[in-house]
């Protein structure tokens, strides 16, 4: 309590001035500034990751459907991988492989597309901001 006490007579104490100079202005405007860049920044980024998540989903749902349709046009009695072993997992890998592969390759797609699409983004924001540090060099 004492300490609650000690901050409120602290806070009390504080008379801030406000003077007409052109530095408080200038402050002023240097903070404005400096909030409205991170609010442009925020918004770039969110705008990014809603292209990246959109970009994701159609390679998802295209590599869903490619990867059904191989897994429904190819023969059930031949297996895609031949392995020549009687364990019980290597023999539920190869009876299950197709479903397998059906589920893992538009997953490896989806993951890929959203790595490379990131990438692109960030090299556009880099060019962005590299394109911004020169005009606020010139001025």
């Amino acid at each position: 309590m004492t300490k609650d006490k000690e901050l409120e007579e602290l806070f009390l104490a504080q008379k801030p001035t406000f003077d007409d100079s052109a530095e408080f202005m200038q402050k002023l405007t240097k903070r404005l500034e400096a909030v409205e860049f991170i609010k442009q920044y925020q918004e770039r980024t969110i705008r990014r990751y809603r292209i990246v998540i959109a970009v994701a989903f159609v390679v998802g749902i295209v590599s869903g459907t490619v990867s059904t349709i191989w897994l429904l046009s190819s023969p059930i009695e031949l297996p895609s991988v031949n392995i020549q072993t009687q364990t019980t997992f290597l023999l539920w890998f190869i009876q299950n492989s197709r479903l397998l592969a059906a589920a893992f390759f538009p997953m490896l797609m989806t993951f890929a597309a959203c790595i490379i699409m990131s990438n692109i983004l960030d090299i556009i924001d880099m060019r962005r901001s590299m394109k911004e540090n020169r005009s606020w060099a010139v001025m």
